[in-house]
């Protein structure tokens, strides 16, 4: 009698996915509508078995970056090259993003695009007039309407905080920055746009008038590095610049952990960025409805993805409370005696 040997099994492949979610945490954590009563069994059984790091608080921005293991990254023709654009690979470009600039009890408030609305049109009837006026600095190019970018024809270094980390909030003095080289050809570009026809429709309906642009991130396009993720899953245009800049195969966000396990490989990067928004328009409605999907379409899948089919868990989340580093491996689900600690306690501890 003749007997077949059994066909043989594949080795599985460890999963590590890192999860890069900002705003993970509500930043008031005195805040009870948003926090209290906040049903979150996934990430609670995640967070009470992970080993915690906390660094000092930084950007997402900075922290994605890092992520590639770029130092003061140049944001500008990374996340122009995330557009698409392949102008991006050559050239001295900063972001330029528009801004409206308000007083408020004797402080200068900055809102980015993403607290208006800003039409298309009306973004590239404003590059068009900067483009004509100030030819001699550099080129505008608008990507959206809520992002737009500078290549200049001398480069300058103007150190400057990412669009996230000033949306939303009170600037000290005139502007945080004024020092910078660039601070002085600005206050030219702000009295240009005072006068600029959109504005003068905008404020006439009640509108806020783009009245100046937030420069940073400027720099030329870096040489690629060794790739650190098998994936990368995410629609944010600074992601995708780093994924094509590093050559690694890139994804639209996936819906649930399901789809990432599917495709992602070995060693995926998922940017989960849905509470982003919520925190800087200070939407916390929003922010509990999109962090309650987060923990059913993916911690409390992972929850049971852990030891299986993912061996490890790398979860960043930058947050007003610090840049905060979440590591679980297969092991670390035996921890059977952890128990899950309420989001609203996590913060109340995190702030203290």
């Amino acid at each position: 009698m003749v007997h077949s040997s059994p066909p043989p099994t594949l080795a599985r492949i460890p999963v590590h996915l890192t999860l890069l979610v900002p705003e993970l945490i509500w930043p008031e954590p005195a805040d009870q509508f948003t926090l209290g009563k906040l049903a979150a069994p996934g990430l609670e059984w995640l967070l009470a078995r992970a080993h915690l790091e906390r660094r000092p608080r930084r950007p997402y921005e900075v922290v994605l970056a890092d992520c590639f293991g770029l130092a003061a990254a140049p944001f500008g023709p990374l996340r122009l090259l995330g557009e698409g654009s392949d102008d991006a690979r050559s050239g001295h470009w900063l972001c330029a993003d528009p801004v409206h600039l308000r007083f408020h009890q004797e402080r200068i408030i900055l809102a980015d695009a993403g607290a208006f609305d800003l039409e298309t049109e009306e973004a590239e009837s404003i590059v068009q007039a900067l483009n004509a006026e100030f030819a001699d600095v550099g080129r505008f190019h608008a990507a959206s309407a809520r992002r737009w970018y500078l290549r200049l024809n001398v480069a300058v270094d103007h150190p400057a905080e990412p669009i996230s980390a000033v949306a939303g909030r009170r600037v000290n003095g005139e502007l945080e920055g004024s020092a910078l080289p660039l601070a002085r050809w600005l206050n030219e570009v702000q009295m240009f746009l005072y006068c600029h026809p959109v504005n003068e429709r905008r404020q006439a309906a009640g509108q806020p008038a783009i009245n100046s642009l937030w420069l940073w991130g400027g720099g030329t396009l870096p040489a690629a590095t060794a790739p650190a993720f098998s994936a990368v899953c995410a629609d944010l245009p600074l992601a995708a610049g780093l994924a094509r800049a590093a050559g690694i195969p890139l994804h639209a966000r996936p819906d649930d952990l399901a789809a990432v396990i599917a495709s992602g490989g070995e060693r995926p990067l998922i940017v989960l960025d849905q509470l982003l928004a919520r925190v800087l328009y200070e939407d916390s409605e929003g922010w509990r409805e999109d962090f309650a999907q987060l923990d059913a379409r993916w911690f409390a899948p992972l929850k049971k993805a852990l030891g299986g089919k993912v061996d490890r868990i790398s979860l960043l989340a930058p947050t007003v409370y610090g840049d905060l580093r979440y590591e679980l491996s297969s092991g670390d689900r035996w921890k059977v005696w952890k128990g899950g600690k309420a989001i609203a306690e996590s913060a109340k501890e995190l702030a203290r």
